[in-house]
């Protein structure tokens, strides 16, 4: 029990024996005090006046009153309207840095049991991973040590698009133009290979398009079809896909290389698993880049015929329902959703019966409490039906889906674009901000002492830092712009900010060698300080409240708000040359147990601690 719950605990057996009313600490609403109020932590007391039958005032003066006498660590109290503001004693900060101190890995919770898979990721195997992935990628990574450190059992996972007419655009185009060309004979990296003739694909496309729209027959079904009023500009825009699917050779040839790739083609078959091989390379560099990784990978190749068992069964169920077509479909507009197709006339899947099939999948594989699915907003809607099918179908898990829906991320000149060769790659984000770390660090000139391979690794260590928390320290359901410059900034809300103060606190333990040999419990603490406890002594409550919600963005910002007030505290209190032994302990075990924080929290984002900065 730490020393918050023990104070719960005393205003709970102050309620009883005041009121006679028999209540749980955890139903207390407790938080640290107002700054322009006195006291530590304040009791709300409108939640009890039902219960207790008294007005705020009278049951914060009896609490209060009682609580001073029958506990030595409640020192003051005032009632401000429903507030019962309590003071504690020098010795209950003493004891709640100790406990700190003590604890064997403080902020992490005991086994609960419990099972949570977490899908992030996920790229289609036609290009590299862009910046939208890193800000998947991250957040399903903080979001799985966060829940790994709140108890949880944690599988990380992806499912990887290994199929379908994407995959097969970029396929044609290695075939028809590739010449035998390989990633090595092109000293390009694998998986930006592949995507080169992705891209590549849609260049040839656009310019047959443009041949056909000039010709004849273009032009006669423009003058046919055009409505009033319509541009040849916008009609050809809208009429793009159309094109593709019914009169575009290029288009017609990617259909076919599908279908010999469904009906088992040998040689679609070869080079489907040798392009993949190369962007799995090429992915597997990027993840490594990012240190993350994955326990289970499942493929779509695998995965795109499932769920056809559990349609079948929820029409014996009455969940589903045919239509005259033979197509089965799923009412849920008594849910405030629409109805939903989930298995075509010609008895093939659709993305929503592969995705009910996977969820099975995955709980025949580990049986898990809770699924976690990081993918962008545009799929809100497609998890919000996919969530209430399973829950008809009455899935052991469905009670534990989530969706950690996230928004779009810019770059201050704007919105990135794909499939026009202008999408921003992952690998030349990381190589970008690890840039601005380098000329940062040289413009500083403080590691001008180190070799060039020790100036580089700090160099990737603040530089993956910066763009990690710069991400991660935004709620995942807005919309965001990444500044790479402003992301290494050293006075901002960045990464490296954070990691400056612990590369300062490192700096001062590692010019002494000093151990707390007397009782420090005499030391009086300041109210810097006392602030300092009590935002370590919140670390705990902060990592379980963000495996609650899956927001990885409140430990980012714990991080930062403990930073600043060391940064704070260092400026204004003397650590070494303190004004006493006491006080020169106590500061270095506060500062001790910062660093430790410090290192533990952002470990839970992905981001090392450098030694130098």
């Amino acid at each position: 029990m730490n020393r918050l719950q023990v104070l719960q605990s005393a205003i709970a057996k102050a309620i009883q024996s005041e009121f006679d009313l028999e209540i749980g600490s955890e139903d207390l609403t407790i938080t640290p005090t107002r700054k322009e109020f006195e006291g530590d932590y304040t009791l709300v007391t409108f939640p009890l006046i039902p219960k207790l039958k008294s007005n705020p005032a009278a049951i914060g003066k009896k609490l209060g009153e009682h609580l001073m006498a029958v506990n030595d660590f409640v020192t003051n109290y005032n009632v401000i309207k429903g507030f019962l503001n309590l003071n504690l004693s020098n010795l209950y900060w003493h004891q709640v840095l100790g406990d700190i101190a003590l604890a064997d890995k403080y902020g992490y919770q005991p086994s609960n049991g419990q099972k949570v898979l977490v899908e992030y990721s996920s790229p289609n195997t036609n290009k590299p991973l862009h910046m939208g992935h890193i800000r998947n990628i991250l957040l399903g990574w903080s979001c799985s040590k966060i829940l790994e450190a709140s108890g949880y059992e944690v599988i990380k996972t992806q499912i990887v698009n290994d199929r379908g007419i994407a995959i097969c655009k970029s396929m044609l185009a290695w075939q028809k133009f590739g010449e035998g060309v390989t990633p090595e004979t092109a000293g390009i990296k694998s998986d930006h290979f592949v995507g080169k003739y992705y891209v590549l694909f849609e260049t040839k496309f656009q310019e047959e398009y443009k041949v056909w729209q000039e010709s004849a027959e273009g032009q006669s079904y423009l003058s046919q079809n055009r409505k009033e009023g319509q541009s040849d500009q916008d009609f050809f825009k809208a009429y793009k896909n159309t094109y593709f699917n019914e009169n575009s050779n290029l288009g017609k040839n990617a259909r076919d290389m599908l279908i010999s790739w469904e009906n088992g083609d040998n040689d679609v078959r070869a080079i489907w698993k040798q392009m993949n091989e190369w962007v799995y390379s090429g992915f597997d560099q990027t993840y490594e880049r990012l240190g993350v990784s994955f326990d289970k990978l499942y493929y779509e190749s695998e995965t795109y015929l499932l769920g056809k068992d559990q349609i079948a069964d929820g029409l014996g169920k009455g969940v589903f329902y045919k239509e005259n077509d033979g197509s089965v479909w799923i009412d849920m507009e008594d849910a405030k959703l629409d109805k939903k197709i989930v298995l075509r006339s010609d008895g093939t899947s659709v993305y929503m019966t592969q995705d009910i099939g996977t969820a099975e999948l995955r709980y025949k594989d580990f049986g898990v409490d809770k699924m976690i699915y990081v993918v962008a907003d545009e799929q809100n809607y497609h998890f919000k039906s996919l969530f209430e099918i399973l829950k008809r179908l009455e899935a052991p898990y469905a009670a534990g889906l989530h969706h950690l829906s996230y928004g779009m991320i810019d770059l201050p000149t704007g919105k990135m674009k794909s499939r026009e060769g202008t999408v921003v790659d992952a690998d030349d984000l990381i190589e970008e901000v690890i840039e601005e770390a380098r000329k940062s660090a040289i413009e500083s000139g403080m590691l001008s002492d180190l070799v060039k391979e020790q100036q580089e690794e700090i160099f990737r260590i603040v530089g993956l830092g910066a763009l990690k928390f710069f991400i991660i320290k935004v709620n995942p359901q807005k919309r965001m712009t990444f500044d790479p410059k402003q992301s290494v900034d050293m006075q901002g809300q960045t990464g490296p900010y954070i990691q400056n103060a612990y590369v300062r606190i490192m700096s001062i333990l590692n010019k002494i060698d000093f151990r707390v040999e007397k009782n420090i419990h005499g030391y009086e603490i300041s109210g810097v300080e006392k602030d300092l406890v009590m935002k370590l002594s919140e670390f705990p409550s902060v990592v379980l409240e963000a495996a609650r919600t899956f927001e990885p963005s409140e430990v980012a910002n714990y991080c930062f708000v403990l930073s600043k007030g060391f940064h704070r505290f260092y400026h204004d209190f003397p650590i070494i040359k303190a004004e006493s032994e006491e006080a020169k302990a106590f500061r270095i075990m506060l500062i001790t147990l910062i660093s430790k924080v410090l290192k533990e929290g952002m470990f839970l984002l992905g981001v090392e601690m450098p030694d130098r900065m």
